[in-house]
């Protein structure tokens, strides 16, 4: 029994160990993903409650952007043509842009998106590191 705890310890362990491995192989694949789902999101954004219009909205409220690099993004959306920019670009909390760039967030989405992940990799890499630790104790 004894043996059969340890063998399931250690494929747990090397589990969490590929998949580090993995992430950080990837990282430039998983962030080149990320950008084209968003930029997907934008030109399907329709602002009626599906996820990924809510998703995009989220990110520009929290973040306090706009766009995938900036807000000229949304120009070539069905979305734009239609109704101009989303609430979710507005720089104070009611307005409505419309076409007018200056009442909207300049920055882009996607590099304060990776910021934040690049920022919080210390973190996790810290919390993975002391559970792989706690393992083997």
């Amino acid at each position: 029994m004894l043996k059969l705890y340890a063998m399931f310890l250690t494929l747990i362990f090397l589990v969490e160990l590929v998949a580090a491995i993995v992430g950080f192989v990837f990282r430039h694949e998983i962030k080149n993903s990320f950008k084209n789902n968003y930029e997907k999101a934008l030109k399907q954004y329709n602002a009626t409650g599906d996820y990924r219009s809510d998703a995009v909205d989220k990110i520009q409220n929290t973040l306090h952007c706009c766009g995938v690099t900036n807000f000229r993004d949304w120009e070539d959306t069905s979305y734009y043509s239609e109704k101009g920019f989303p609430k979710s670009c507005c720089k104070l909390e009611d307005c409505s842009p419309q076409r007018d760039a200056d009442k909207v967030n300049n920055e882009g989405c996607f590099i304060k998106v990776m910021t934040i992940i690049e920022s919080e990799m210390g973190v996790v890499a810290g919390i993975s590191f002391g559970v792989a630790c706690f393992q083997g104790i």
